[in-house]
């Protein structure tokens, strides 16, 4: 099989298209993945291979701030991490509606991501049911306990936030996932988590598993730190290939 790798624009977006060269045009399941914290598109194109070698059409969006996107980091505690995970969920219907109007899915999607691209994916889940399928990798399925292990770091490292900082970030909790998980349409969900994690609390996706956990949801906690290996990317893509 040989893989084209296209780089579009939807809009302002730039984005990576990963798909078989024999099916540009056929209509296929699609699969928007998004990239981590301080990196881009193009480091998750490994996982974008995996994927369409499998027979997704897959979709590498770059986050405001990221890649072709990359633009100073306010010195303002987590406000470029957050605004990127907002954009992030903006923008997502974008992405989807521009390959349904060319007519290249068949209805059926997933949506998975990397530390910020699975807070991102997890917050989607909360908005979206036309999500089939979703995977979480070393990301916290909380946004609001996410943003608490933000606020205990600052602390400790004396860095001041905005004193109407909850306020400022008042979106948070219609996109947590642990808070209405109980109220959204239960779909095929992934999550892999290192129990080392040094950037994104093991705890935070323990604790959500534990409180929710049915036939629904797959756990995969690994004795890893905040890193993803080829290991990790091959049952992200086993678990597309048996739920999408």
């Amino acid at each position: 099989m040989k893989l084209a790798v296209r780089k579009r624009k939807i809009g302002i977006i730039p984005i990576l298209e990963v798909v078989d060269q024999d099916q540009l045009y056929t209509p296929l399941p699609l699969i928007v993945y998004y990239h981590g914290w301080q990196t881009s598109k193009e480091l998750v194109l490994t996982q974008g291979r995996k994927l369409a070698q499998q027979g997704f059409r897959v979709v590498l969006p770059d986050a405001q701030n990221h890649g072709e996107r990359e633009a100073p980091m306010s010195q303002v505690p987590s406000l470029t991490f957050l605004q990127s995970i907002y954009t992030n969920l903006f923008e997502f219907e974008s992405i989807v509606a521009y390959f349904t109007q060319l007519g290249l899915d068949n209805g059926k999607l997933g949506v998975g991501g990397v530390s910020m691209g699975g807070m991102t994916t997890c917050a989607l889940l909360t908005q979206h049911p036309e999500i089939d399928v979703a995977a979480c990798v070393m990301g916290s399925p909380s946004l609001i306990d996410y943003r608490k292990q933000l606020e205990e770091s600052f602390k400790k490292r004396k860095i001041s936030v905005p004193q109407d900082y909850e306020n400022l970030t008042s979106w948070i909790p219609y996109y947590d996932l642990a808070l209405h998980y109980d109220e959204i349409k239960k779909r095929p969900l992934f999550f892999w988590h290192g129990i080392h994690d040094e950037k994104v609390q093991f705890v935070q996706t323990d604790r959500f598993v534990r409180n929710n956990l049915g036939p629904e949801i797959t756990f995969r906690a690994a004795n890893e730190r905040h890193m993803v290996k080829v290991p990790t990317m091959d049952q992200v893509t086993d678990f597309f290939v048996n739920h999408l």
